[in-house]
Formats: structure tokens, C-alpha cells, sequence
């Protein structure tokens, strides 16, 4: 059983599923000769060593041929089989079983090809992909919260190299979304409306178009640390209109070569607005670069080594 468990007194959740230790760890720096070597779980003709076939997008002109396809992860984090509740049992002791579901989305069929190396187009389908697993997994009964994420690169946590996402989505809200949500409450309007409008005039500011806008952030927690947000205030990238993930895939095609063309390794995240919240949604490019140290891990504070100023230059290179 895969178990949820809160901290003492803090609003902070850890999954306990310990058969995680089992999935393949195929990532090594000579990918090239990994390739080669190993068989690819994620890769065309291998389908049936994955789970059942959530979804897929077909490519055009080739239906028998898949672009993107989804299905549950084969070593979960949480489980949909499990209960729904979470309970105190003693004063200090929140825990419930970890209720979910653990979704795989691969991005491309090219085993060659991370998602930085994809056109437009082939991002935008991805972007298409997000949007609707987030829409269908949140009408689920007993998920609260469905975070979309990416790990990229051994030091981002990646255990197999083809290029892939990860959805889970939880019977918990996390406590990071949680206190933005709060926090944005403390304001009249929407503080993330007005910081997109200074950062457009910054030194911060890396790339925009006519639906969003990327800058590296004032106080990051990360080496070239980078944050995408749509113009206007969209609670969730379901709000999206259809041309509008086309400009969002245009961002990630200039911000994602950039890390991969200098050997970083990075994750990215969507943070959206909880039902009763007014958060504006936004994507977190976190390249991991530094190490979190003692000091990090003790006070939650960060030790930045490359300045936004500098991060947004980075970005902005020809």
C-alpha cells in the first residue's frame, strides 16, 4: 500500500511508496551507448511492455501511428484503487492511503529526440495533452489537485531517457500551492496580473508574444531559474483558447534548447489555481544546476550563484 502522510504541525505531505525503488533506471551520461544497449520501454513497437493505453494522438495522414500517447505509470506514486480519506488518528498523526493516479505522457515516438529538439507544432500537441488530462482527472472523484511535471536530465531525476511527462493527481492539495493560493489573497486584485506588467519592463525579461510572457524570476530558488505565464488571468491551462497553445509552445521552444544546447538538466512544472482559488496559472522552468545544500534544506532559503539579471541574458543569447 502506497501510504500519505502530513507533517507534524506543517501543512506539507510525503508519499511513502516504496516500490518506486523498483522502476528501471536506464539514464546514464552515455546515452548514446544506452540506446544501443537497452530495450525502450516508451519507444514505437514496445506498447505492450507499457501499461494499458490511456490515450493517444495520432499522427496526420497516419492514423496507425502515434504522436503522443498516455498511459499509468507502471511503478505509481499513488493509486486509484486505494481509499479516498484522509484522516487524523492522533493529535499529530494525518495520514490516508495515497489516493490517485500516475499518468506517463511520451511526447514523441523519436528515441532520438528530446522535447526541446520538437517543433512548434509537436509541443503545441503536448501542451493539447496537459490540458486535457488535467480536465479529465479533475472531474475524478476525490482528486483535489493534479500536478503536471517534467523531468529532464539525470540530475532532474530522470530513470528513462525518452523523452516522457508525468502527471499525479492527488487526493491532497500540495502545500506550496496552497500558500501561493493564499498568499495572492492577501491582495485586492491579482498581484501575478501587476508583476507581469513591471517584469515586461525588466532586466528580468527574457522573450513574450501576444498570450504570454517568460522572465526569469526577482528571488529565485534556482540557477536560471524561469517562469511562464499567459497575459491574461487563466486560473488553469484548460482556460487556454486553441491558438493560444501555439504562442505557449512558441516559449518553451525558446527557453528548452537553451538548457539542453548547455548540458543542463532541468524540471518544469505547472502550478494552476485549487477549485475555490484565484491563482494565476503558470509553468516553472527549474534547471538544476546547484546542489540544494544544508543550509537550503535547513531554512528554505536559497544560495543563488547566477543573478536573474544574468539567467534572462543567458536565455536571450543568439
Amino acid at each position: 500500500m502506497i501510504q500519505l502522510r502530513k507533517d507534524y504541525i506543517l501543512n506539507r505531505w510525503s508519499y511513502i511508496a516504496s516500490d518506486r525503488a523498483k522502476r528501471p533506471q536506464q539514464f546514464k551520461k552515455d546515452k548514446a551507448k544506452n540506446n544501443k544497449e537497452s530495450v525502450c520501454y516508451f519507444c514505437p513497437g514496445s506498447e505492450n511492455l507499457t501499461p494499458l493505453e490511456i490515450g493517444r494522438v495520432s499522427k496526420k495522414n497516419k492514423k496507425d501511428e502515434w504522436q503522443v500517447r498516455w498511459f499509468l505509470n507502471k511503478f505509481p506514486a499513488v493509486d486509484e484503487s486505494l481509499k479516498k480519506e484522509i484522516k487524523t488518528t492522533d493529535k499529530y498523526y494525518t495520514n490516508g492511503e495515497a489516493f490517485g493516479f500516475h499518468e506517463i505522457i511520451v511526447e514523441t515516438p523519436d528515441h532520438e529526440k528530446q522535447l526541446a529538439d520538437l517543433g512548434v507544432k509537436e509541443i503545441e500537441e503536448v501542451l493539447k495533452v496537459y490540458a486535457l488530462r488535467m480536465e479529465e482527472l479533475s472531474a475524478k472523484e476525490g482528486i483535489k489537485y493534479v500536478q503536471i511535471f517534467k523531468n529532464s536530465g539525470a540530475k532532474a531525476g530522470t530513470s528513462l531517457v525518452h523523452s516522457h511527462s508525468q502527471i499525479i493527481a492527488t487526493n491532497a492539495i500540495p502545500s506550496l500551492i496552497q500558500e501561493k493560493t493564499d498568499a495572492v489573497k492577501k491582495y485586492k486584485s491579482c498581484p501575478y496580473c501587476e508583476i507581469i506588467k513591471s517584469e515586461e519592463k525588466s532586466e528580468r525579461f527574457i522573450c513574450d508574444n501576444n498570450d504570454f510572457i517568460c522572465f526569469a524570476p526577482y528571488a529565485p530558488r534556482f540557477n536560471y531559474e524561469a517562469l511562464i505565464f499567459p497575459k491574461k488571468h487563466y486560473k488553469n491551462i484548460t482556460e487556454l483558447k486553441e491558438a493560444e497553445f501555439k504562442n505557449l509552445a512558441e516559449i518553451f521552444k525558446t527557453i528548452l534548447p537553451k538548457l539542453e544546447g548547455a548540458g543542463i538538466s532541468y524540471n518544469f512544472y505547472l502550478h494552476y489555481s485549487p477549485i475555490g482559488g484565484d491563482l494565476h496559472f503558470h509553468f516553472v522552468i527549474a534547471p538544476r544546476v546547484n546542489t540544494w545544500a544544508g543550509f537550503e534544506l535547513a531554512t528554505n532559503s536559497f544560495i543563488i550563484k547566477i543573478s536573474p539579471e544574468d539567467a534572462a541574458e543567458f536565455y536571450k543569447e543568439n
